[in-house]
């Protein structure tokens, strides 16, 4: 039995590369197929691993500006040779869930969101282009949203990582799929010894989706400490506008990314998120979330308490601008004795890598056994 993982591409070890690396361990032995793979950006999750790439990544530098070549993205994707695998797991959150496939072979496909640039934030994402590229963008957007949805039949089974992308998937593509939310190493990211400092945190890509301008400008409001850990496009734009009380701390090591949970008093996520492991990654550290109330954060974080005993877990505020992340962080201080950090960590297990090893196989094995597949989990 002949299992292929394909991936749209690997540049980094962000929420999509997490779960990408869940899947590989539920399929220790299969070959990986992604657009392009920078190298050394993923070292842990291809080792022992063959690793296929398309056309695309023979292009000099190509990582500095892969983002640009969206329109070539499709065929590369259709290019990809996966004749002789009888079954194919797309892990997707651009074009990956495009592949064609052999006929006979299942393909399913765990979406991450359909491409965002084309349907829930492609306004978002205009305004952040220069002229060139909005324009390029405004005439290729028709073409790609009708490759998008036509590619989708050539998917047999959607995995949804949460119930906010099911409905995305249902409203761009008319298909249903199972929620399976994705892991998260709660054996790793757990309380440490050390007490909590004064200071606040976002640990974030810098692309414009992400809102970091708006904890920016709050933060900024507030004079309140606050420490960033994350790089991308946006990161030299967002310096320049950022007061002394910010520090940008770039890529960090995972060793300092947990140090960093573990003793800050919050973590802000000012981001409409598909579903957003870290969230997640800091509540099963004790650290309670202040999250804008919209997207995954819906489903993870808990802003008044369960009748099982769990939460609160975090707050949750409504107005997605600066103004409105000030009032939750005036809001939090106030009320910061309530987030009692074992409650936090006993919702965050349920996010555990157990639970979406036991979630994924029991949502493909229906499909798996009307096909008579055995011995693949």
């Amino acid at each position: 039995m002949r299992v292929a993982l394909v991936h749209d591409w690997l540049t980094g070890m962000r929420g999509g590369e997490k779960v990408l690396q869940a899947l590989g361990d539920i399929f220790p032995s299969a070959d990986l197929f992604t657009l392009l793979h920078a190298k050394g950006s993923c070292q842990e999750l291809v080792r022992n691993r063959r690793v296929v790439t398309s056309f695309l990544d023979a292009l000099p530098g190509v990582a500095r500006y892969y983002r640009y070549l969206l329109p070539l993205m499709p065929l590369a994707a259709e290019r990809l040779d996966l004749r002789g695998y009888d079954v194919i797991v797309s892990s997707s959150h651009c074009v990956a869930k495009g592949v064609k496939v052999p006929s006979d072979a299942l393909h399913i496909c765990y979406c991450h969101t359909p491409m965002r640039y084309l349907w829930s934030q492609s306004g978002q994402y205009a305004r952040r282009l220069g002229w060139l590229s909005r324009t390029a963008m405004a005439a290729f957007r028709r073409y790609l949203q009708d490759w998008d949805v036509r590619s989708a039949a050539r998917v047999d089974l959607f995995l949804a990582n949460s119930h906010n992308v099911a409905r995305r998937i249902e409203r761009v593509y008319g298909r249903p799929s199972t929620v399976v939310w994705p892991g998260v190493d709660t054996e790793y990211f757990c309380p440490g010894p050390q007490p909590r400092e004064d200071f606040y945190l976002v640990l974030s890509a810098l692309a414009p989706y992400k809102c970091v301008d708006q904890a920016v400008e709050a933060f900024g409001r507030l004079q309140r400490p606050l420490r960033v850990i994350g790089s991308g496009q946006m990161l030299k734009a967002l310096r320049r506008s950022s007061p002394s009380n910010i520090q940008w701390l770039g890529w960090q090591s995972q060793e300092s990314v947990r140090e960093h949970l573990r003793r800050c008093r919050a973590l802000i996520f000012p981001t409409e998120e598909d579903f957003g492991i870290v969230p997640v990654e800091a509540m099963a550290c004790g650290t309670p979330v202040i999250a804008y109330q919209g997207g995954g954060a819906l489903e993870t974080v808990l802003d008044a308490p369960t009748d099982d005993g769990c939460g609160p877990t975090g707050l949750l505020y409504p107005s997605h601008d600066a103004q409105g992340l000030i009032g939750a962080v005036e809001r939090f201080e106030q009320t910061s004795s309530v987030f009692r950090p074992e409650r936090l960590v006993a919702w965050a297990d349920r996010f555990s890598m157990k639970r979406f090893r036991q979630r994924f196989v029991a949502a493909i094995e229906p499909e798996l056994e009307r096909r008579n597949i055995k011995g693949l989990c």
